[in-house]
């Protein structure tokens, strides 16, 4: 088995938007590929929520860590803004819906550093990024199993 399709589901810059397709590109066959992929993506969860319990404090502390770090959370508090107005009126389906639209900035990695920022329940919140790694991963490998069809003829 090729590690490529998971290996672009666990990267933050890919996650499935990267890893469905390869996985097709590869000739997986499309369930194969979804279940691969986006269970790859649901694993990052944990380890996600783990290193900015744990370590990024103590990474602040190297300059190039808290200049990248800043850098990036800076545009995830962004988000976060409008996915804890959304959660008013939604709960944590807005974090869902969030996660299921297979944008840049809009995956797991994402998801789950909103609700670390914004110190939702993990519980919920894994289920709520978890969903929308499933409804992305539908969106992703429908769009890209047309796609590589279309191409194929």
């Amino acid at each position: 088995m090729n590690l490529l399709p998971i290996l672009l589901s666990i990267s933050p810059i890919s996650e499935l938007r990267g890893g469905i397709p390869a996985a097709l590109a590869l000739g997986m066959p499309a369930i194969e590929a979804f279940l691969i992929c986006v269970l790859a993506n649901i694993a990052i969860i944990l380890p996600v929520w783990l290193f900015f319990d744990f370590l990024h404090s103590k990474l602040l502390s190297i300059r190039i860590y808290k200049k990248f770090s800043d850098k990036i959370l800076k545009r995830i508090m962004v988000k976060s803004d409008h996915i804890k107005e959304n959660m008013l009126n939604f709960g944590y389906l807005a974090l869902t819906i969030f996660v299921a639209i297979p944008l840049p900035m809009t995956g797991a990695y994402t998801g789950t550093i909103i609700a670390w920022l914004l110190n939702l329940d993990r519980k919920k919140s894994f289920v709520a990024v978890a969903a929308g790694v499933v409804i992305a991963g539908i969106v992703v490998t429908l769009a890209s199993a047309g796609v590589l069809a279309t191409l194929r003829q």
